[in-house]
């Protein structure tokens, strides 16, 4: 069995580990680069590996780090199947939706005020390419198997995200385990991550290797948050990841209102389709969350969703105090940015983040305190209040890896530290060898191991 890192290997983003076992190529994620420009680049360049020699791509969960790649994959050749649970395939379809029609509306304004250092801009991707991507998927449920030559596939849920598991492949000698994205044991929505007997290889996110969770209830400091602008005339505008991080807003407005916290008639508007789209899902899904499905029913009862780009506008140029909760997460696109345009500039105004901040995006700027954002090829000051709601993070902490690490009945042979920054990666290696006293190393970008 071979295993070669070709992305999150010296980055958090861009997860893509390729396993050769049984006379397989098994791709491990397929995501797409995300933050510093650097990296960002990876996505327009070739694969270290043919496409066609490609067997079969196995996705953890839908977030964009993880998939946004697969439409690249199949327009360049890939022809086999894309496994992933039946939640998974769901949201994947929405997400590279909207990421498709983001990069081409990118690409068109680029073309349209001649932005772009290229002759013509062009996406990534387009809608087209998505739609023949989702005919690749083959859903496979948690505790199925499924045979890939003298392979066999299985899920294990881990929370995090709606579908999210790590991924196990064997052979008849080896065993190879892929955290995924580890959730938390408390999260808001998703069950704690289910733990895992054995191994011969690890390989484990490292997004918060180096930094624990606060204990604090994000509650209270969100319900503070909110009066507090609410009294000084201002909104709030909160970037959300759409899937995920905005549905665990929208529960923890729903109880903070019920609960007397905040105004009971505060407007509370959702302004992305996508987010709309997830939080139905949500539903659909509801089985697979720890909330009770009449507090999921409940969500955006009292919220107005914001589905058109003109109601949107409207949207960003009101004067009224109120709370929007808009996508993109880390701010790198969609309409956050027309409300981060009209509300940044003003000290009233509180911007919340509620999630990871990949390092070079405009969320991460923000939350370290740029006295200025570039949004559209301009520059906008930033004046209103920037902060950041870290107990509503969807990842493990360090502890909460290592608890999850030590679950197994034996040491695997070797464990692979992945997906996080330098720092972060580097302190969870040193951690899993002092504590754990594993085999432990964090592979290098393109690095090939034989395992």
């Amino acid at each position: 069995m071979q295993v070669q890192f070709l992305g999150a290997a010296d980055t958090v983003t861009g997860s893509k580990h390729l396993v050769h076992a049984g006379g397989q190529r098994v791709l491990l994620d397929c995501g797409m680069f995300q933050g510093f420009k650097v990296f960002r680049e990876r996505n327009w360049q070739a694969l270290a590996v043919e496409p066609r020699a490609i067997d079969a791509v196995v996705l953890s969960h839908a977030h964009l780090d993880h998939s946004g790649w697969l439409p690249v994959l199949v327009r360049s050749g890939f022809a086999g199947p894309v496994y992933a649970t039946p939640a998974t395939r769901a949201l994947a379809e929405v997400l590279l939706l909207d990421a498709a029609y983001l990069q081409e509306e990118d690409a068109r304004r680029a073309n349209r005020y001649h932005t772009s250092r290229h002759e013509k801009a062009l996406p990534l991707y387009t809608r087209a390419d998505v739609h023949r991507t989702m005919s690749r998927f083959r859903p496979l449920s948690p505790g199925r198997e499924a045979s890939l030559g003298e392979l066999s596939l299985s899920f294990t849920p881990v929370g995090h995200l709606l579908g999210a598991c790590a991924v196990t492949l064997s052979e008849r000698r080896h065993t190879l385990v892929f955290s995924g994205d580890l959730g938390r044991r408390h999260d808001l929505l998703m069950p704690p991550p289910q733990t895992l007997q054995a191994a011969d290889t690890m390989i484990v996110e490292s997004t918060y290797g180096n930094r624990r969770h606060p204990v604090d209830d994000p509650a209270p400091l969100l319900a503070e948050v909110v009066c507090e602008t609410v009294r000084r005339g201002g909104s709030v505008l909160m970037p959300a990841f759409a899937v995920g991080r905005a549905q665990a807003l929208l529960l923890l407005l729903q109880r903070l209102k019920a609960s007397g916290q905040i105004p009971g008639k505060l407007p509370i508007f959702l302004d992305s389709p996508m987010a709309i789209e997830a939080t139905s899902l949500y539903r659909q899904f509801r089985r697979l969350l720890r909330v009770s499905a009449a507090e999921i029913e409940r969500l955006t009862d009292g919220v107005t969703l914001v589905t058109t780009g003109a109601q949107s506008m409207r949207l960003s140029r009101s004067r009224y105090p109120c709370v929007i909760i808009s996508a993109s997460g880390m701010a790198t696109g969609g309409r956050v940015l027309h409300h981060l345009k009209a509300m940044a500039p003003h000290p009233q105004h509180h911007i919340v983040f509620a999630g990871f901040q990949v390092g070079g995006s405009r969320g991460a700027h923000l939350v370290a305190g740029a006295s200025e954002v570039k949004i559209h090829g301009e520059y906008v000051p930033v004046r209103a209040e920037v902060s950041t709601l870290e107990g509503l993070s969807g990842h493990a902490d360090a502890d909460e890896v290592l608890d999850w690490l030590r679950a197994l009945r034996r040491p695997p042979a070797q464990t692979f530290v992945v997906h996080g920054e330098p720092d972060a990666a580097d302190t969870l290696r040193l951690r899993i060898q002092d504590e754990l006293r594993w085999r432990v190393r964090v592979p290098a970008h393109g690095a090939l191991f034989t395992l």
